[in-house]
């Protein structure tokens, strides 16, 4: 290998990454803030696919629970930019929920070169789970994917993003060796075994998405900043009295995330 070909694949190796985290697609607006119109989502995609062009932070997709939108809507659009993404799925309600994929479109995401990760049995909070309860979300899951798909899964999302050491413990002994968080942070290749992710809503513009990743940024740090505030008001309030707060606030057309160039 020449001098100039190692130092390209040294800074191949070198550069960071940022995992966005999506949900439900949908061809029209909805209220819930987890819901991105397919129209904004091919925006998105563009955008991505320019900035993988270049030097800088490089985006990576990732998507949670396994909506039959990840398959009607996302699939053809990232086919049609050659991009592969991540798809963490709730493996109880695969087959089972209508709004959900069945083991027909699962398979048509993995033989598209979409990468197959789990995100639990039920979608419980890990953190509230007793060893029992564990053992299903993340044995289980892992087990009827693997079985289902003919591929090994190694990855896991966790629901709600909560984790403590004894989740991390636990995805481990189940198998699992890289773990996905909701922690907004940039990654450097090679992964470790946890993995920050930035949650996409509906009220990021795409402008605003752009400055993420522009040089010497200030947003994703920014964002650190709020994630901490949020864990610690998780833990004052509980999660119950955090949950319904969450939910009355992502149904809400004016949620924001408390930042001045956020949009609202």
């Amino acid at each position: 290998m020449s001098n100039s070909a190692g130092n390209e694949a040294q800074e191949k190796a070198r550069r960071k990454s940022l995992y966005l985290l999506y949900h439900e697609l949908s061809a029209e607006r909805r209220d819930y803030s987890y819901v991105l119109e397919s129209s904004v989502f091919a925006q998105h995609l563009d955008l991505f696919t320019r900035l993988r062009d270049g030097t800088g932070l490089r985006p990576e997709l990732t998507f949670d629970d396994g909506h039959r939108s990840n398959y009607e809507i996302a699939l053809p659009q990232l086919c049609a930019r050659g991009i592969q993404a991540h798809f963490f799925i709730t493996a109880g309600w695969t087959g089972t929920r209508s709004a959900y994929m069945g083991w027909n479109e699962l398979r048509a995401l993995r033989d598209a070169g979409q990468k197959i990760g789990a995100h639990g049995w039920s979608h419980a909070l890990l953190t509230h789970c007793n060893a029992v309860e564990l053992h299903t979300e993340l044995h289980s899951a892992r087990s009827l994917l693997q079985d289902r798909l003919g591929t090994d899964v190694t990855t896991m999302s966790l629901p709600g993003g909560r984790f403590n050491r004894r989740v991390l413990a636990a995805c481990r002994d189940a198998g699992y060796t890289q773990v996905h968080t909701s922690v907004p942070r940039a990654e450097v290749f090679p992964l470790g075994a946890t993995v920050g992710r930035l949650n996409i809503r509906r009220n990021m513009e795409l402008g605003w998405i752009a400055k993420l990743f522009e040089p010497g940024s200030s947003v994703l740090r920014r964002l650190a900043v709020e994630d901490r505030f949020k864990a610690a008001t998780k833990a004052i309030l509980g999660d119950g009295l955090y949950s319904l707060l969450w939910e009355l606030l992502n149904r809400r057309d004016d949620a924001t995330d408390g930042f001045e160039d956020t949009p609202a």
